[in-house]
């Protein structure tokens, strides 16, 4: 516990939540993907080589544990927005693209 930052060993500290239970008891049992929605669980020293199916929102997105992300929460590793691809600019959007055909 002592290898995890603050918030994480204070939530620890004050007990699992039934939910969080219920996830620990899958790990447990040794399910080979485990799926969750559950976004604000803490890794886990226990957790390093599992899989984990995290819910993005409309989907789920597994995730293979590194001992790297021991102490982050699930949800940081499933992104739940898709990041901006942007483009050049429209037809008629500057002046010079005016007197361009249009396809």
């Amino acid at each position: 516990i002592e290898i995890l930052p603050a918030r994480a060993r204070r939530s620890i500290k004050r007990g699992l939540l039934e939910k969080h239970q219920k996830f620990w008891k899958k790990v447990e049992r040794g399910d080979e993907v485990i799926r969750t929605h559950d976004r604000d669980i803490i890794i886990l020293p226990s957790l390093v080589g599992r899989k984990v199916a995290v819910h993005k929102g409309n989907s789920f997105e597994e995730i293979t544990i590194k001992p790297e992300m021991i102490g982050h929460y699930l949800g940081e590793f499933a992104l739940t927005r898709k990041m901006a691809k942007h483009t050049g600019v429209g037809v008629g959007a500057t002046r010079s693209s005016k007197h361009l055909p249009l396809k």
